[in-house]
């Protein structure tokens, strides 16, 4: 499969759905519950219909993951060797707050491996993209792509952090990087600002899905830097039946030993 040339088209459809989510953002909506009790809109629900409909003709063979139709049998998925992962609404909390910060999300997930994401913020228009080996993008919404790149380790640390989603253990982790400024901001926009070297460190601790991270990871990847759990082995898909991550540290310099700088292994 030629990765690159899928892109043109996973732009129109993230475009698709983006506007679709918009068409809600625009307007009073409701707020409902999902079982797990965070929040579900119908601009969730609209921008899963666009991905799924458009991913179908895209790839009519290759089955599709989403947040929103997640109930997928662990016998079935581990038959799976290529899949979409699908956030169509990444942030529904920030949606809900009307601060912007929420994103579509789509990745190509080979064997335990995303390969492809894509990942736009429809309030912004800021797009970015990356596949195996093609480096990482980003554009505006009236701007030619331009190459991304993460940056080296920093004295003092840029950390992108939680809007939502705070747990007390980060303060004692980062009490021991030295010189640091946190910079709150929702959904995978995290990752998207270490890719781009504006951000060095995001450590999340608590629970998150593998459609919240697959797309980001792919493009902070290919810009250079990585997404390891607290023992330092990279964020890895569809391996087991639930589909929550573990706890996770996304970073610009993969050269520098994170899990012995924060403390995330246990001494000896």
């Amino acid at each position: 499969m030629n990765l690159e040339s899928l892109i043109p088209t996973l732009r129109s459809i993230t475009l698709d759905a983006a506007a679709a989510i918009l068409a809600v953002y625009g307007e009073d909506f409701d707020v409902g519950r999902k079982t797990d009790r965070s929040p579900l809109t119908e601009a969730d629900l609209a921008a899963h219909r666009v991905i799924v409909d458009g991913l179908r003709r895209l790839t009519p063979e290759l089955p599709i993951l989403s947040e929103e139709s997640a109930a997928i049998a662990w016998s079935e998925r581990r038959t799976w060797s290529r899949y979409w992962l699908v956030d169509p609404l990444d942030g529904t909390r920030e949606f809900v707050k009307r601060n912007g910060e929420f994103t579509v999300n789509i990745a190509l997930i080979d064997g335990d491996r995303t390969v492809l994401g894509m990942v736009q913020a429809p309030v912004t228009g800021e797009f970015a993209w990356a596949w195996q080996g093609g480096g990482a993008w980003m554009a505006g919404p009236d701007e030619r792509p331009r190459s991304c790149r993460t940056r080296r380790r920093r004295e003092t640390l840029v950390v992108a952090g939680s809007r939502s989603h705070g747990d007390p253990r980060l303060a004692g982790m980062l009490e021991r990087v030295g010189s640091y400024e946190l910079t709150p901001l929702g959904s995978s926009l995290k990752f998207l600002r270490i890719a781009s070297g504006e951000a060095d460190l995001y450590v999340r601790l608590g629970p998150t899905s593998e459609w919240d991270t697959a797309a980001a990871q792919c493009v902070l990847e290919e810009a250079g830097g990585a997404v390891i759990d607290l023992h330092g082995q990279p964020l890895r898909y569809n391996r087991k039946d639930s589909l929550l991550n573990p706890e996770f540290i996304a970073c610009g310099d993969p050269d520098q030993d994170w899990t012995r700088v924060l403390g995330t292994l246990p001494a000896g």
